[in-house]
């Protein structure tokens, strides 16, 4: 999926034309993130796409979920300095990725990494009811 205008609001012809106060900018930075991690299953907030990490961490969490068979959605953060800063705050987690399953944050590369190998990650999945392919 493509980027989606989190920074822009559509309103009504007439409604408030160019008027938007920061506060209410940093708003909807916090309310794209929610919405994103609240309606999708599992988020990987990640430098780069799922085809195309741009950093050795997010590729490493890629692989994993892809090893798994999880269907994810990944969101780009070098694509917005403001998605990039606000998942960081959202999070109170000072580095990316940053995975997302059910709404609840559960960690970066080597919380994931290290869940995985435990065999937790899996059981986190199945304890959430989030299908995984076991095929994959």
């Amino acid at each position: 999926m493509g980027s989606v205008g989190y920074g822009r609001e559509a309103g009504p012809k007439g409604s408030r034309k160019g008027f938007k106060p920061q506060k209410e900018a940093q708003m909807s930075i916090e309310q794209f993130i929610d919405n994103e991690v609240k309606s999708n299953d599992v988020v990987l907030f990640m430098k780069g796409t799922p085809q195309f990490p741009q950093c050795g961490f997010s590729g490493q969490v890629v692989q994993i979920l892809d090893h798994i068979g999880v269907g994810y959605k990944g969101l780009n953060v070098l694509e917005s300095a403001e998605l990039r800063n606000g998942i960081k705050e959202y999070s109170n987690w000072p580095t990316i990725p940053q995975l997302y399953v059910k709404g609840e944050f559960v960690g970066g590369c080597d919380i994931i990494r290290e869940m995985f190998q435990a065999g937790e990650l899996q059981q986190l999945f199945a304890d959430k009811g989030v299908a995984v392919d076991a095929a994959a």
